[in-house]
């Protein structure tokens, strides 16, 4: 299988990483090769290192992200993404980015754009200063979740707004199901109650079910378990995959165990079986398409 680097050179890469524009999301094979009506894509993503793929499932350690150090700066990234490149971990289905940031106090990304992608930040500890070309302007803070869609394009900034505290954070780009959407924004407050020995929805496709909404037929929930804990996620959409992140502590996911930071693809399925470690567990669950 190619997949969507095969036209992309590295410096085209490298600006749409940052842009999170167009190139990403419509390039696919080589122009000489005839375009299926709907290609499967995400599912060989090999680790740089101790791969490990099984027949529906693939496993992602933490300590195989790239990463980024720029003093303020410190990324791991779960696919590529700015000088981070590996051909074979571009996406897992429609989930682009799923970057794992942390900032320093006072310190950030200055006003940049982005066009057609759906991009959600939540905030781990910390608080974030964003303000953006749609006229939003505010902060973002731990146990909130935000949603731009890029769209026909934006530009926005976000800061650390402490001067006192690192700041943590997952950003997580999914390529949309419809282009050149009017940009919006939304910004929602979460209840830790919800999440406790559960999953509690964060996003979905439709703006009347809970959580934050996108343009993708895409579920995200945020579980913090506590240990010995078992519970079943069943899939929202047939011809969704899981991409479970685990934010923290252990698990073993349809017999596979994972801990801090790893990742976890499954994708033919219908559920997922989850058995928490001893100490507890945090998870996010990425419900998505895995055709673009």
């Amino acid at each position: 299988m190619e997949y969507i680097c095969a036209v992309m050179d590295r410096k085209t890469f490298l600006r749409n990483s940052v842009l999170g524009g167009t190139a990403l999301a419509t390039m696919g094979k080589a122009a000489s090769a005839p375009e299926p009506e709907k290609e499967v894509v995400g599912f060989n993503h090999l680790p740089v290192k101790d791969p490990r793929i099984m027949s529906n499932m693939v496993l992602h350690k933490a300590d195989t992200r790239g990463q980024a150090d720029l003093g303020w700066l410190k990324a791991r990234h779960s696919f590529s993404f700015a000088s981070h490149y590996d051909p074979e971990r571009m996406h897992f289905g429609v989930l682009r980015v799923l970057n794992d940031d942390r900032i320093a106090a006072g310190k950030g990304f200055g006003t940049h754009p982005h066009d057609n992608m759906e991009i959600i930040t939540i905030p781990l500890s910390g608080t974030i200063a964003h303000k953006d070309s749609m006229g939003n302007s505010g902060t973002i803070n731990a146990g909130e979740v935000q949603v731009m869609s890029a769209g026909t394009g934006i530009q926005h900034s976000e800061f650390n707004h402490k001067k006192d505290e690192e700041l943590s954070l997952l950003q997580i780009w999914l390529f949309p199901k419809k282009r050149q959407v009017t940009p919006r924004y939304q910004q929602l407050t979460l209840d830790p109650k919800d999440r406790k020995n559960a999953f509690q929805q964060v996003l979905s496709p439709n703006p009347d079910d809970a959580g934050v909404w996108i343009h993708q037929d895409a579920w995200f929930n945020i579980g913090k378990f506590d240990g010995g804990k078992s519970t079943v996620y069943t899939i929202k959409r047939e011809g969704n995959g899981v991409y479970a992140f685990v934010i923290d502590g252990d698990a073993t996911i349809n017999g596979q165990a994972v801990s801090k930071r790893d990742g976890l693809g499954v994708w033919d399925i219908d559920k997922l079986d989850i058995t928490i470690g001893a100490n507890g567990a945090e998870i996010l669950l990425m419900d998505v398409p895995m055709q673009i």
